[in-house]
């Protein structure tokens, strides 16, 4: 009995532009890819980021819009529409090919408005020390996802979802900032980067 050993390619780059439309270049290309030997396509995160068109997709915004509502200005996503992408996988399926849909989970951005989070400093370099005193802080932390009126998902995200930022917005402040509120502190099953690389706000 022989086993197969299957090529897959990562099909996309940091400078593909919103003109080239990815999903429809695959939808074209699917079935000469299978023919030249490769078995399975990596694709690039789907879902609407927060620099909307401009969005490679690794600051996600909203993982429940894959290019079919208006948020961040645009309906589609830079690499084409939910439906194009619709298509670009079956395109790949009838051709033989597997699809990986790249995800990212463990980041946030784009929010839709600020909250007000009780919070202190910590040392950039070693996120379990404090410094300083806490202070309230105005938070990019509230998702509601306007353009979606919760269609798929009625999940909304607050600052009780995060465990810190790196933006205070009534400050004008850039450092990173720990929540306080509700007893929060940095999760533990994480990497010891920085002493503690727990941060989904990027």
């Amino acid at each position: 009995m022989s086993s197969l050993n299957g090529t897959m390619m990562q099909y996309f780059h940091w400078y593909i532009s919103a003109e080239d439309n990815l999903w429809e270049k695959v939808r074209r290309e699917a079935a000469d890819l299978a023919a030249a030997g490769l078995t399975a396509l990596w694709l690039p995160p789907a879902y609407k980021g927060a620099a909307g068109l401009n969005d490679v997709g690794y600051s996600p915004y909203d993982l429940y819009d894959l290019g079919e509502f208006d948020q961040k200005s645009t309906v589609r996503t830079k690499y084409g529409s939910h439906r194009q992408y619709l298509e670009a996988i079956a395109a790949a399926h009838g051709a033989g090919l597997q699809i990986y849909a790249d995800m990212v989970f463990n980041h946030r951005g784009g929010a839709d408005r600020t909250e007000w989070v009780k919070a202190i400093r910590v040392y950039p370099q070693d996120r379990r020390f404090t410094t300083g005193e806490a202070v309230w802080i105005e938070a990019f932390t509230e998702f509601d996802f306007p353009g979606r009126r919760g269609r798929y998902s009625d999940f909304q995200w607050h600052y009780s979802q995060f465990d810190g930022v790196d933006w205070a917005q009534n400050l004008g402040e850039n450092t990173i900032f720990k929540f306080l509120s509700q007893g929060k502190d940095w999760e533990q099953m994480v990497d010891d980067e920085n002493g503690n690389y727990d941060y989904l706000m990027y």
